[in-house]
């Protein structure tokens, strides 16, 4: 796991999301009160947010070039049921996209995707490619060819168990 500054912009939330589930500790933060508090969320919306963050997940290991680690729901269609809406200031003209149906998580989500598209950041949020991490970051290198979530921690056993497999 990584700990290297967030996401920018609302790329935070899916990135935060997304490391709701420790893989390696086998620990769900979702399952705390407070942890459903930063989302948002009550015990009834914990599938569709279980859902919508395995989704998410299988997105950035895509990003990443990496197979999905299970079978998901498709990304687009549980964002199909967030639409977002166009608002225009009165006072300067300046537009802005908002949910349509207010504040849900998968509102925000295809908010934050919406915008990351384009900044042209999206493709930048991968998860590592270690199936006992698969935590979320959010690739700074020059090229956006980064595999881990740390060089230090994922990246040397990566290659520490390629090396060990020659």
């Amino acid at each position: 796991m990584s700990a290297k500054s967030p996401a920018p912009g609302g790329l935070a939330l899916i990135e935060s999301l997304v490391n709701t589930l420790d893989v390696e500790q086998g620990t769900d933060s979702l399952d705390t009160p407070e942890g459903r508090a930063r989302f948002g969320l009550g015990e009834d919306d914990l599938p569709a947010a279980r859902d919508l963050r395995e989704s998410l997940r299988a997105a950035l290991l895509a990003h990443a070039g990496h197979p999905a680690h299970r079978r998901v729901t498709p990304l687009g269609d549980l964002l199909a049921h967030a639409p977002l809406r166009v608002t225009v200031d009165e006072r300067d003209g300046s537009a802005a996209l908002a949910p349509a149906d207010g504040r849900s998580l998968p509102a925000r989500v295809a908010l934050a995707v919406a915008e990351a598209l384009v900044a042209g950041t999206w493709t930048r949020l991968k998860a590592c490619e270690l199936d006992d991490c698969l935590w979320a970051y959010y690739d700074r290198s020059p090229a956006v060819r980064g595999r881990w979530c740390s060089m230090q921690g994922c990246g040397a056993r990566a290659k520490m168990r390629r090396y060990r497999a020659k």
